[in-house]
């Protein structure tokens, strides 16, 4: 039998070694039809010669107790890589807390926008196998690293991938934000709220209320106003090394969004202090892979050219 060039390519792919020995998988696990992705990409992981893991959540919620179940402390230490299986939000939940560790994630898209789990699930073994054997785009994502401050005291931490968020409660009423950007005073802003976005948050909240796109490799921030009292305040881009404050002068009901996934009520004279973290996601993408294909599909901008 003569092999044709393609099929050569292939087969000398699959015969390199793992790059990725150990695989942890992270599933978005009380999606309908998540149990029997999660366990397909088991055994797709298993029969590529990789030991495979499952997060302790995913393990328990979808009842595949034939793997090692994992806390995030354990995967940091013992996993080469995370799969992300689901959406978006699945990919920020575990990507804050596993950047400390410096394991790298590759997300299957299950959700439905899937910014940062691209790797369509229709085609993930195809797009994983070459991956696993070292083929890949590396991509490292900024975080923010966010502290609320009452009467001297930190009252409240949290990390964030995309965004934080001040804004007002249900009360039919703006708030008033000091804004400060290294200790300098910028202006005090009336607004439904105030947006603070990294780069990769640039196309969430953000983007709705009319914040630019940032590239993911802008070391930078944007600062995005929520329906403004006054409509020359604009978002305006901060470089990543800032220190930007927001003090809480007055309103009703304020609250501080951490990538809309964790939350904490703000009194008048609470401090929100937005720093860099000093952790990064590691993304890993396929070869070829191109932030501007992502935005081409994602946004329905026009594919002609």
């Amino acid at each position: 039998m003569t092999l044709t060039t393609d099929t050569r390519s292939a087969l000398s792919r699959s015969s390199r070694p793992l790059r990725f020995a150990h695989v942890v998988i992270v599933g978005k696990y009380h999606a309908p039809g998540a149990r029997h992705a999660v366990d397909e990409i088991a055994h797709f992981l298993h029969d590529e010669g990789c030991d495979v893991s499952l997060e302790q959540e995913t393990a328990a919620n979808t009842g595949l107790h034939q793997y090692p179940a994992l806390d995030v402390a354990a995967i940091g230490k013992a996993c080469d890589l995370a799969l992300v299986v689901g959406g978006d939000g699945t990919m920020l939940g575990i990507g804050r807390q596993l950047a400390r560790y410096g394991v790298p994630l590759v997300g299957i898209n299950q959700g439905r926008l899937g910014f940062i789990t691209d790797i369509p699930f229709d085609c993930y073994r195809e797009t994983l196998r070459p991956m696993l054997r070292g083929e890949f785009t590396e991509d490292a994502r900024a975080l923010m690293a966010a502290t609320v401050w009452r009467d001297g005291h930190c009252v409240f931490e949290a990390t964030a991938l995309n965004d934080v968020v001040v804004n007002r409660g249900g009360v039919a009423s703006m708030i008033e934000l000091r804004v400060e950007v290294d200790g300098h005073f910028v202006a005090n802003q009336r607004a439904d709220g105030l947006i603070i976005a990294s780069p990769t948050g640039s196309t969430a909240y953000a983007l709705s209320a009319g914040g630019p796109l940032l590239h993911p490799g802008i070391d930078g921030f944007v600062m995005v106003p929520i329906a403004p009292h006054t409509l020359s305040n604009r978002p305006v881009v901060i470089p990543a090394q800032s220190e930007i404050a927001l003090e809480i002068v007055s309103g009703r009901d304020a609250s501080a969004n951490f990538d809309m996934q964790s939350l904490t009520s703000l009194l008048h004279g609470d401090r929100i202090v937005v720093r860099r973290s000093e952790h990064a996601l590691r993304l890993l993408h396929p070869v070829g892979w191109s932030y501007f294909d992502t935005l081409r599909k994602k946004l329905h901008w026009n594919e002609g050219g």
